[in-house]
C-alpha cells in the first residue's frame, strides 16, 4: 500500500522494513492495522482526536438513552442552584459566578461541552506511551539484508517512517478507551462539575436531570431534597474552579510527568504475545490484536520514582478538591436538610464502589484515589477552618504552594505555621 509515509507496505526492495514488520507481528501487533490508524489520524498534531472521543462516547450514551431538556428541568435546576448558592454564601469566601442561562444539561450536552478538554487533559499520557513504543523499536534487533547474520537496530528512514504510525495507533487506542469512559461519566455524573476536575474555563454550575433522578432512585427521599444536595456540591465545585484557574494546568502537568516516565518491557511483550499466540488468545490478523497485547501486559507495572511522585501529586490534589467540596457542603447544609446524613452515606457508598471518574484514572494511570484520603482531606479543611477561619481557609487555593502534601494532613497546626499566606498574594499568581 502507499500512504502518507513514502514507502510501500511489504516493499520487496526494503527487506529491513519487512523484518521490522515481522518483529511487530511477533509482539502481537498487526502492521496493517498500524498503517490504517496512521492514515486515519495523520502523522502530526494531537494524538487524541476530540472527534473520535465524541463519536465513541456518543455511541455509549446512545445505548443508555438520553432525554431532552424541558422547561421543567430548567426551572427545577435553577431553583435548586439558587438555594445552593444562597446557603454557600456563608460557607465559603468564593463568590458565586453568574447564573447560566441553561442550568440544566442533557447527557449529550455535557459530553459535547467537555470532550475537547478531556482530549487535552489526557494527550500527555498518549504522547508518553507513543514515545515509549517508538523507543522499543529503536532497541529492536533486526537482521541485515543479504547473507550477513549480524543484527542491526531500527534507525534512520525506518524509524522515521514507523514512529508516526506508533503515535497514530496509540492516540487511537487511548481515544477509544477514554471515549468509553467519558460515555460512562455522561450517564452517571449529576452535574457539569461532578467529576471534580475543571474541564471548562467558565465552570458554570449545571445539573443533569436524568442523572439526578437516577441517583435518587431507591433512596425514599424527596427528589427536591436530593436535587438541592447535589446542587450544593455542584455550585461549590463551580466556585472553587472559577477561583483557582491554575488547577487544570496543575493536573495536566502531573499527567505529563507520569506519561514522560513510561517505559516498555520488551521481554514482557514477547512473553505475553508468544503465550497469547500459543493459546489462541491473540490473532495478529485481528484488528484488535494490539489492544489485546497492551492489556496483556505491554507496559511495565513497575513505576519510576518520578511517576510515583506524579501520581501522589495527582491523588492529593483530587482528594483535596473532593474533601473541600465535602466540607463546604456539610457547612452549607447545616441542619437545613433532614435527609443529609442519608444523602452523604449514599455518596460515600458510591465512592467505595469506584465512581466513573475513579475508574477512568484507574484504567489510564493505575491511580485510585481512596475514599479514606478524601475523608482525611475533608477533615483537614474542617480543622483549617477551625484554626484560621473561612477566609484564610479558602486563600489556601490561591497557589499550590499553600496546599498540603499527604504528610501534612495529620498535623494541621504544624502545617499552618510552616506555610503562611502572604498579605499580598499577587506574587503567587
Amino acid at each position: 500500500m502507499s500512504g502518507n509515509f513514502g514507502f510501500g507496505f511489504g516493499d520487496p526492495d526494503n527487506p529491513k522494513f519487512n523484518e521490522l514488520f515481522s518483529q511487530l507481528s511477533s509482539f502481537g501487533l498487526n502492521p496493517q492495522t498500524l498503517f490504517s490508524a496512521a492514515n486515519n489520524a495523520g502523522s502530526s498534531g494531537p494524538l487524541i482526536s476530540p472527534d473520535v472521543l465524541r463519536d465513541v462516547a456518543r455511541k455509549f450514551v446512545a445505548t443508555q438513552g438520553d432525554l431532552p431538556i424541558g422547561s421543567k428541568d430548567i426551572a427545577d435546576a435553577q431553583v435548586a442552584l439558587d438555594i445552593a448558592n444562597t446557603w454557600l454564601d456563608d460557607a465559603t469566601n468564593f463568590p458565586a459566578i453568574s447564573r447560566s442561562n441553561m442550568p440544566a444539561w442533557s447527557r449529550r450536552d455535557w459530553l459535547d461541552s467537555t470532550v475537547t478538554s478531556w482530549a487535552a487533559l489526557i494527550e500527555p499520557l498518549a504522547d508518553g506511551m507513543a514515545t515509549a513504543l517508538t523507543n522499543v523499536l529503536k532497541q529492536t534487533p533486526l537482521s541485515d539484508s543479504g547473507d550477513s547474520t549480524e543484527a542491526s537496530q531500527v534507525s534512520g528512514p525506518e524509524l522515521a517512517a514507523v514512529a508516526p504510525i506508533m503515535r497514530a495507533f496509540m492516540g487511537s487506542l487511548i481515544a477509544s478507551q477514554l471515549g468509553t469512559s467519558i460515555g460512562q461519566l455522561a450517564v452517571s455524573i449529576t452535574g457539569a462539575n461532578d467529576v471534580a476536575i475543571p474541564l471548562s474555563n467558565a465552570s458554570e454550575a449545571r445539573l443533569i436531570p436524568a442523572n439526578v433522578a437516577q441517583w435518587a432512585q431507591g433512596l425514599d427521599i424527596p427528589l427536591d431534597e436530593v436535587r438541592i444536595f447535589l446542587a450544593i456540591r455542584e455550585a461549590a465545585a463551580s466556585r472553587l474552579f472559577s477561583h483557582a484557574p491554575w488547577l487544570c494546568a496543575y493536573i495536566t502537568d502531573a499527567i505529563t510527568a507520569y506519561g514522560a516516565g513510561i517505559k516498555i518491557d520488551i521481554d514482557s511483550i514477547q512473553e505475553q504475545a508468544e503465550r497469547a499466540l500459543e493459546t489462541g488468545e491473540l490473532d495478529i490478523n485481528n484488528p484488535q490484536s494490539i489492544s489485546v497485547a497492551i492489556n496483556a501486559g505491554l507496559f511495565k507495572p513497575e513505576q519510576s520514582p518520578t511517576q510515583d511522585a506524579a501520581l501522589a501529586k495527582l491523588e492529593m490534589i483530587l482528594a483535596l478538591i473532593e474533601g473541600w467540596i465535602d466540607h463546604v457542603t456539610t457547612k452549607a447544609v447545616g441542619d437545613r436538610l433532614p435527609s443529609y446524613p442519608a444523602l452523604s452515606e449514599t455518596l460515600r457508598r458510591g465512592r467505595a464502589t469506584k465512581s466513573p471518574t475513579q475508574q477512568l484514572f484507574a484504567t489510564l494511570l493505575g491511580l485510585e484515589v481512596s475514599p479514606r484520603k478524601m475523608r482525611e482531606c475533608a477533615h483537614f479543611w474542617f480543622e483549617v477552618e477551625s484554626e484560621i477561619g473561612v477566609l484564610e481557609r479558602d486563600q489556601r487555593w490561591e497557589d499550590p504552594a499553600l496546599l498540603p502534601i499527604a504528610s501534612d494532613l495529620s498535623d494541621v497546626k504544624k502545617f499552618l505555621s510552616s506555610t503562611i499566606v502572604p498579605d499580598d498574594l499577587s506574587g503567587l499568581l
